[in-house]
């Protein structure tokens, strides 16, 4: 019996020398430490603060519309892309000026939705980035009326799509994910200016915007239901993010940021002026270089 036990007891330590070695595979085998101590290669981390290349996808903030000049996408003034000294964007400080000029690459479209992120995420995917940032929502709560606006559910959807276009083609690229802003924060700074509350008549953003000094409760109903709508976005972009290991939400920094209208476009009062631009470009760096998330 004790000579079987001890065949038994070889042949456990044989199997469990090989599972052993087999799990060490992942990051490669390496030579015997000294001293007859076993060699354990150290796992990088998973989210890597210093990418080397940068994609960003999502809408007319990160087109830099209307920073520049009225109605002109301005990408040079980009948050996430833009060359602009002005801006310092999350390109420069993470890339410096050449590497942002070879290395980073923007795909939003102004007006896009959620529902085109799936898309951009494709063309960002062909660049094969390290990081692809993700500005998108303001367009679907910002419609015609409150009821036009995008429901939650295929916000979620259109946005659980975009995820896995990225994951089938790149598995390990970083996503930075910035929330929607604070769209009636923007109608109480904004209406303060009258020119301003002239260009929104022309129909921008109706849903929160519209009819700026109507203080009635429909009115104000309106505009609740709308900054409502902001909040679930927001609650879904930060559920679907952490889900991936390789996401990164703002923890409604954008959301939360309260701007005045410094960092609005003396053009619409609506867009990020390029001080508004700078702005994102820092809140998003502070996040994407944060030890942790």
């Amino acid at each position: 019996m004790r000579k079987r036990s001890r065949r038994a007891r070889a042949v456990l330590a044989a199997v469990a020398a090989v599972v052993l070695g087999a799990a060490g595979c992942d990051g490669g085998g390496g030579p015997a430490a000294p001293g007859g101590t076993k060699a354990h290669a150290a796992r990088p981390p998973v989210w890597d603060r210093s990418p080397e290349s940068i994609a960003a996808v999502g809408d007319s903030i990160t087109r830099g519309f209307d920073a520049c000049a009225v109605l002109s996408d301005c990408p040079e003034v980009s948050w996430a892309t833009g060359g602009d000294a002005r801006v310092d964007s999350l390109a420069v400080r993470l890339l410096g000026v050449p590497g942002a000029a070879e290395r980073s690459w923007n795909y939003a479209v102004t007006g896009a939705r959620m529902a085109d992120l799936p898309e951009q995420m494709e063309q960002a995917a062909r660049r094969g980035p390290q990081l692809v940032t993700v500005m998108a929502g303001a367009n679907d709560a910002c419609r015609s009326s409150a009821s036009a606006m995008t429901p939650v559910a295929d916000f979620r959807a259109d946005f659980e799509k975009a995820m896995r276009t990225l994951r089938t083609a790149l598995p390990r690229t970083q996503v930075y994910v910035a929330s929607v802003p604070n769209l009636k924060r923007l109608w109480s700074e904004g209406r303060t200016n009258a020119l301003g509350k002239q260009v929104w008549k022309l129909g921008i953003c109706p849903s929160m915007l519209a009819d700026a000094d109507d203080l009635t409760a429909p009115a104000m109903v309106r505009r609740e239901s709308v900054q409502q709508r902001v909040v679930a976005y927001n609650a879904v972009l930060k559920e679907v993010c952490a889900r991936d290991r390789r996401c990164r939400f703002d923890g409604n920094a954008v959301y939360d940021y309260r701007f005045g209208t410094d960092q609005l476009s003396q053009w619409d009062w609506f867009h990020p002026s390029t001080d508004g631009q700078a702005r994102l470009a820092e809140i998003a760096y502070r996040r994407i270089t944060a030890t942790h998330p």
